[in-house]
């Protein structure tokens, strides 16, 4: 498998510190998603703006060059009321703009500065904040009919087969940085099997940038893109349990590490698609 630059992970959003005027100080945040680039600039509130971003992205963009760092024309951006400015500031500059929750190591950095940076700053905000409110998700759509795998599994892997993914023969891969792990720990998944489109399923699963799976409503759901999600299968109830429960403890034990893999057939070894995903809270 080839080895590509890494995208780049974007969060441009107000956080919980004021400035000395009251109003609510915003942070840019850029991670490589295979975390060996991280930047970072506050901006005035009086200065949230397209413009303002398109030279903080050129800056971080020259930083990166200066330190070696290939630059890989996509960008990451998670959230849904960023995206417009966003594109509109990085366009000029050569990026794509993808939306996706696919950005990891970012929300990891983020959850990071929340617990140990901003309050230790002047103008924390101290005290609950207002929650946000839970986005309602939509309902799951079922696979297209020519991208369906024609049969599925559940399948596990340990942590120290995943720790060599990235040696393995993978047409369309989306491998991440692993979080803390035993060797011996277990990681859940889910193996699409099509003998004849296998490849081509693989190819639009890559498009969609998938997110996690997760069981609701004796259904087994992949949530992708922003806010998409997608039915895999229906489920019975009692296989239904076992496997929120098994997700679970992913979640616990883990660090919500997942894959989901394309195969033509259970004998092969290749595979058309494998992406490793995790269950993080992203809102």
């Amino acid at each position: 498998m080839n080895s590509l630059p890494a995208d780049w992970e974007l969060d441009y959003y107000s956080r919980p510190l004021q400035d000395a005027n009251g109003k609510k100080r915003w942070e840019l945040l850029l991670n490589s998603s295979n975390n060996s680039f991280r930047w970072q600039r506050f901006c005035p509130a009086e200065s949230v703006n397209s413009q303002w971003l398109n030279q903080a992205l050129s800056d971080a963009i020259s930083e990166a060059k200066a330190e070696g760092i290939e630059i890989a024309p996509r960008l990451r951006c998670w959230r849904p009321s960023m995206r417009t400015m966003v594109q509109r500031a990085a366009e000029p500059l050569g990026l794509e703009v993808i939306g996706s929750r696919r950005c990891y190591g970012l929300i990891e950095w983020i959850q990071e500065r929340e617990a140990a940076v901003y309050p230790a700053m002047e103008g924390f905000l101290v005290g609950p904040l207002a929650p946000p409110p839970s986005p309602i998700k939509p309902l799951a759509l079922p696979l297209p009919e020519a991208v369906r795998g024609d049969q599925w599994s559940w399948a596990s892997l340990p942590a120290a087969s995943l720790a060599e993914a990235n040696q393995w023969p993978i047409d369309f891969a989306g491998l991440i940085p692993l979080p803390e792990l035993t060797k011996a720990a277990s990681i859940p998944g889910v193996r699409l099997f099509s003998p004849s489109r296998a490849l081509a399923l693989a190819g639009w699963l890559s498009g969609l940038e998938p997110v996690r799976l997760e069981v609701r409503d004796q259904q087994l759901v992949l949530e992708a893109g922003i806010e998409d999600r997608w039915l895999v299968s229906d489920l019975a109830p009692e296989a239904a349990d076992a496997a929120k429960q098994v997700l679970n403890e992913a979640r616990s034990n883990a660090g919500g590490l997942q894959f989901l893999a394309v195969q033509s057939s259970e004998a092969v070894s290749n595979f058309s698609g494998f992406w490793l995903l995790r269950d993080l809270a992203d809102g």
